[in-house]
């Protein structure tokens, strides 16, 4: 699959007037062509929810424009529960899937009318003496341990996980819960990240409707819910094939109709919470080449760094690089693409076939609209850069501006060098 930037050249430099690089930045049209296909793919099952998940783009803006296509929130902290209720999903459009969780956060979710979902069995007691109460809908995070294996091999190791619970505690949390007043109740799972393939949902799918139905004959809850997480992919690499979002929602309906309506159980309502596969491949961190370096190797040195995008300094994460304007001229040369980082893992690419790099050229640097701005931070007092949304248009709105030094200098106001430093 060939790799197409969303902007040319001169749309960038025309930006770059306004905002210097580095910056993200997003593609309103890519973003609001994916959601449809997504609920369309799941509208076969009429209680279905995407729950986006926040953590991988927590910015208003694009949560704005998931939300008119129904979507909620998947969140994990206060920060993103604030953030949700501050666009205006709240209730139980927003999914609180949360681990080592403190008390307040639960109370935060319940004043907010969200869905508590417990990832373990003791936390039951922490939302009892939290709330003085159980809610009537809640969920619990199961993991089956072991490997998670597909046809091609073994895809993630669950039982290496920190998440969610065996079987025998969903039973038990069950049957604790129903005591206590709890009604409905939901099934969530998360086995595998970044899958390239459309066997991954329909699998899992099968993993969590088999053991609603062994849950609902031990307990005689009622499952209101089935949440299928997240973990679609998106191919990072120009050689792998997307997922076709329609076979994988046709996958779990067959599986659906297979396992829960023979179990009188076709009632149950499905959710997602994806946040890769939502924004992904429809953000860019864009950087400008200012130094190249001559030694043992060729270096591009850019304007960003690991503090814009930490995937891969720390994962070693491939991400495709474009040079703008350079499209259709030969990769006849290899870099390693550096940041400024005083690290050595600070690069973008390795050893990468790229066209001659020069001087103020622009890179596009793919796929990075989830788990990218998001992941910044601050080491050698780097600024997070700032996030700018291609809207439909063609005009280009800034939905998050940089970061200053005077954002960076400002906890310091305890310290009279803080005082000094912020003008």
């Amino acid at each position: 699959m060939k790799k197409t930037p969303f902007v040319t050249r001169e749309q960038i430099e025309e930006i770059a007037k306004t905002y210097p690089t580095p910056f993200h930045i997003y593609d309103e049209k890519g973003i609001r062509e994916n959601v449809k296909n997504l609920c369309e793919a799941f509208s076969w099952n009429p209680g279905y929810k995407e729950y986006f998940a926040v953590k991988a783009t927590p910015n208003p803006f694009l949560m704005e424009i998931l939300k008119e296509y129904g979507c909620g929130s998947d969140c994990s902290s206060e920060a993103e529960l604030l953030l949700s209720d501050a666009v205006g999903i709240n209730g139980h459009d927003i999914m609180f899937s949360s681990n080592d969780t403190p008390p307040e956060e639960f109370a935060l979710c319940e004043r907010l009318g969200g869905i508590i979902n417990l990832d373990d069995i003791t936390h039951i007691e922490v939302v009892e003496q939290t709330l003085g109460y159980l809610p009537e809908t809640m969920s619990c995070r199961y993991n089956p341990g072991g490997y998670f294996k597909m046809s091609n091999g073994i895809m993630d190791n669950p039982g290496d996980a920190k998440y969610g619970m065996t079987e025998a505690q969903m039973v038990e949390a069950f049957r604790i819960m129903k005591a206590k007043g709890v009604k409905h109740f939901g099934i969530h799972a998360f086995l595998a990240s970044n899958t390239v393939t459309n066997e991954y949902y329909p699998l899992l799918a099968q993993v969590l409707f088999e053991l609603a139905v062994r849950l609902q004959k031990e307990t005689g809850v009622h499952i209101s819910f089935i949440n299928l997480s997240g973990g679609i992919g998106i191919p990072y690499r120009p050689d792998q094939e997307p997922n076709d979002i329609r076979i994988i929602g046709e996958g779990v309906r067959k599986v659906y109709e297979e396992v829960l309506v023979p179990a009188g159980m076709g009632d149950v309502a499905l959710c997602t919470e994806l946040g890769r596969y939502m924004t992904g491949p429809f953000g860019a961190l864009v950087t400008k080449a200012i130094h190249e370096k001559h030694t043992h190797k060729e270096y591009i040195g850019v304007d960003a760094c690991a503090a814009n995008l930490m995937r891969p300094a720390i994962y070693g994460a491939y991400h495709h690089v474009t040079v703008l304007g350079k499209e259709d001229e030969p990769c006849d040369h290899i870099y390693d693409v550096t940041g400024s980082l005083c690290e050595n893992c600070d690069k973008f690419a390795v050893d990468r076939a790229l066209p001659k790099i020069e001087k103020g050229d622009y890179l596009f640097i793919h796929d990075a609209g989830a788990h990218g701005h998001s992941m910044g931070y601050n080491y050698n007092g780097k600024l997070r850069s700032a996030e700018l949304l291609l809207k439909e248009d063609g005009s280009v709105q800034l939905i998050r501006r940089a970061e200053t030094l005077n954002d960076y200098f400002a906890t310091l106001d305890c310290f009279e060098v803080g005082k000094k430093l912020i003008r």
